[in-house]
């Protein structure tokens, strides 16, 4: 059982930064791939960035030059960096780690809006 808390949220205005944070109860190197996901109302919910136990990464093409996934060691936190923020990037934002099962935080709201 792995337990994931985001935090780092809030309202920004359009073409500012946030790092969101998420800590689990395990050491992060031991899970295969952690994940940040987003949902919007009314959509459903989306990948935007992921990083795997030995380093490889992949962002969602809205993502792309904009959020940064990083750990801060192999153990905790995981982090997503996100700058030039647009209010399309309005969402819950939820950390999920990956193997062996599937675990979700219970999300962080980001606001994009002036």
């Amino acid at each position: 059982q792995v337990q994931l808390v985001e935090s780092g949220g809030g309202l920004v205005q359009p073409g500012g930064s946030l790092r969101l944070s998420c800590a689990a109860s395990v050491s992060i190197s031991s899970i295969y791939r952690m994940g940040w996901y987003r949902q919007a109302p009314g959509k459903v919910r989306e990948l935007v960035a992921a990083i795997t136990s030995g380093g490889s990464t992949n962002f969602a093409d809205s993502a792309k030059g904009r959020f940064t996934i990083f750990r801060a060691n192999a153990k905790n936190p995981l982090y997503l960096q996100m700058n030039n923020l647009k209010p399309e990037d309005t969402a819950v934002y939820y950390c999920n780690a990956l193997g062996p099962g599937s675990y979700w935080g219970q999300g962080t709201q980001v606001t994009v809006s002036s």
